[in-house]
């Protein structure tokens, strides 16, 4: 969500940035000790963060990643053509307690369509996610990007709704029915609300569902995409990425993709605003993309993705920030994906997703770790 959270075909960007990793383009601030980078391993000296890094998933496109309420599980989304799963399904899986345990994650979701943005209810008994598997049962078709200039394009599949299942996932119940895009749910810490994004007022804006009566409430109202939204753990904020598009050519570009069901995601920057939308203000002002921004455990204090230092789009790390946007500190390294971290109910594990390891290939793999001060 994702997130935070990227509903759409986020592997496809993966796949750009191999395809254009010959660039001789340099980074536009050089990151420290950059050789260290090369090694394809779990931990680089500089993450000084990350302590004790271990591997949970091992081939295929595995993201968006996120704790259970009580930290004992995770929900992800997965694709794997050579496992026969064409595009991302939800999974959920118990973390390993002990030396050696393997992780086991089973399918939730039903198999149909694309699903996306998984998260667990608050009494650990249900997820929800998003799901397109109401317009057909195959993966809906990815965009052609020749025709928008080989750029990165998110497709916004109409049939996308938010759904909640059991642990069995049975007993499926539809959270949204209204025309059009509806993705990127979280939870708020209470349980009780669910914040997501829809294009039912025709734009990517912010909304939040109360979950016993199903009111519903809009609270972004600008132009641009807003989404992968996340409350802060005291639940007194959110936090989610954006695109603002100002110049008449921004406009009119943002207007015409997204006429089309589609977004180009590679100006996000990250905004933060009171729980109820109020006192929007945007914190980052990097340029490129900056995205699944998450809280950390003090409420305060924001994580999120950036690809900013690289004018050719990648690397993708993890950065910090201070609750004013200051002291932007550099968390991962890897010269690849870093992305989708998430801080445990007890702010003493954090788990992120990376391209790390993966043996050369264009795997992205679920990652767990103990949070250094």
């Amino acid at each position: 969500m994702t997130a935070h959270r990227s509903a759409a075909p986020w592997q496809a960007l993966l796949v750009l940035l191999a395809l254009t990793s010959a660039s001789s383009d340099e980074p536009t601030s050089p990151p420290k000790a950059q050789a260290a980078t090369m090694t394809d391993t779990l931990a680089y000296p500089e993450e000084t963060h990350l302590r004790n890094i271990r591997q949970l998933t091992f081939g295929g496109d595995n993201a968006e990643a996120y704790f259970s309420f009580d930290g004992k599980w995770l929900v992800f989304q997965k694709t794997n053509p050579k496992e026969g799963i064409p595009c991302d399904q939800i999974y959920i899986g118990r973390i390993p307690e002990r030396e050696g345990e393997a992780f086991t994650p089973r399918l939730i979701s039903s198999g149909k369509g694309r699903t996306t943005c998984g998260a667990f209810t608050k009494d650990g008994k249900h997820i929800i996610y998003a799901s397109t598997h109401l317009g057909g049962d195959d993966c809906p078709p990815v965009p052609d990007r020749n025709k928008y200039g080989n750029r990165y394009i998110w497709p916004l599949y109409a049939s996308y709704d938010i759904f909640m299942t059991d642990l069995d996932g049975r007993n499926v119940k539809r959270l949204t029915s209204t025309p059009g895009y509806d993705a990127e749910a979280t939870l708020s810490p209470d349980g009780r609300k669910m914040l997501f994004t829809s294009m039912r007022d025709g734009d990517l804006e912010l909304y939040v569902m109360d979950l016993k009566s199903g009111r519903t409430k809009r609270i972004t109202h600008s132009l641009g995409y807003d989404g992968g939204a996340w409350f802060s753990p005291d639940g007194t904020k959110i936090i989610w990425r954006a695109s603002r598009p100002t110049t008449p050519d921004e406009v009119k570009e943002y207007k015409e993709l997204l006429a089309e069901n589609l977004v180009a995601p590679t100006r996000m920057e990250v905004w933060v605003a009171d729980a109820d939308g109020g006192n929007a203000r945007q914190m980052t002002r990097l340029g490129q993309a900056n995205w699944a921004p998450a809280f950390m455990p003090d409420s305060r204090r924001i994580i999120f993705a950036s690809n900013h230092e690289y004018k050719r789009g990648f690397p993708f790390n993890l950065y910090t920030i201070d609750g004013d946007g200051n002291n932007l500190t550099k968390v991962s390294r890897d010269k690849g994906f870093d992305a989708f971290p998430m801080f445990s109910p007890d702010g003493k594990r954090i788990v992120f997703c990376s391209n790390r390891n993966n043996g050369g290939t264009r795997d992205t793999n679920i990652f767990l770790a103990d949070w250094a001060e």
